[in-house]
């Protein structure tokens, strides 16, 4: 009789341990989720301001109403993108970013393949302390060479001109190469070895074999490519340092409508470029994250 009682305390005790401990878990659970979406709110404020303030009559900042108060309106992005004058030329900034992306975009997503398909399929003498060497050389901020960067660049007569941003983009993009090159290690080599068999040369194994299934990372490589010129300031910034405001970039337009004696007049203006440079990326995004994902898992797997 004792036995039995102590088994069916013992099954008790069980229980409410594991209830205890499934009480335990929902709690964390809900405090982890209610932190995640404090801070995701708060995250979003300021887009969800800067997308209201586009829309809004009011010009200037209005930092007493988080929706306008003034009034709605659709001109801010009529001015943006048909009445140009000396201090927004949204357009003619949205040309320039975009020739400079695409051009940067293609040569830097050469360098990235071409460096990882032969760090990753071929076997030289010194490979390893070559790869070392530009893992830690690709550690160090971009912003540490911009000055060295930019008196070479002037030597060379290329400062002032969108040549000089596309060469400046993609020159090191080369150093990029690890997640790619981790997506080509899960390449079986088999692959490789039978085409060379059957007679191909590495250009032939590149182009025909390789680049084909690496579909996934060179749509990460591309949109990652394509999306730097976008963001960049600094060095745009140090390059095109020329008054002429139809040769800038978006990014050096849109903060030039913040200064101190503008901001009054065009920040809900600001508001709206910054709006509409978000649709044509957004769009890239979505419309290529399957291939993007597949790319960052399938680089990551393997190094």
């Amino acid at each position: 009789m004792a036995k039995t009682i102590s088994k069916n305390d013992n099954y008790f005790m069980r229980e409410e341990k594991l209830r205890s401990k499934k009480k335990s878990e929902l709690t964390s659970t809900i405090i982890i989720n209610a932190l995640i979406a404090i801070f995701a709110f708060i995250w979003i404020i300021p887009i969800l301001w800067l997308l209201v303030t586009a829309f809004s009559k009011y010009r200037g900042i209005d930092t007493m109403h988080f929706f306008p108060a003034q009034g709605w309106t659709l001109d801010n992005f009529k001015i943006v993108l048909f009445e140009p004058d000396s201090v927004c030329q949204y357009v003619a900034w949205f040309k320039n970013t975009f020739i400079i992306a695409t051009f940067s975009c293609i040569i830097s997503t050469a360098f990235v393949l071409m460096v990882s398909y032969a760090f990753s399929c071929m076997r030289f003498k010194g490979r390893q302390e070559m790869m070392k060497f530009s893992i830690i050389l690709n550690m160090f901020p971009g912003v540490l060479s911009m000055i060295a960067v930019y008196f070479v660049m002037k030597q060379l007569g290329l400062t002032n001109s969108h040549i000089g941003m596309v060469i400046v983009y993609s020159a090191g993009a080369g150093l990029g190469y690890l997640i790619c090159k981790g997506f080509m290690d899960t390449i079986p080599t088999t692959i490789r070895e039978a085409a060379r068999l059957d007679g191909a040369s590495e250009i032939q194994i590149f182009f025909r074999i390789i680049l084909p299934l690496s579909k996934p990372i060179i749509v990460y490589t591309v949109i990652s490519a394509f999306l730097a010129p976008w963001a960049d300031f600094v060095f745009a910034k140090l390059m095109l340092n020329s008054g002429i405001s139809s040769d800038w970039t978006v990014a050096i337009g849109l903060y030039n409508m913040l200064g101190k004696d503008l901001k009054s007049h065009y920040f809900s203006i600001f508001c709206a470029g910054g709006l509409l440079i978000s649709i044509p990326i957004s769009v890239l995004f979505m419309l290529m994250q399957k291939y993007y994902v597949e790319g960052v898992t399938g680089g990551a797997s393997k190094g």
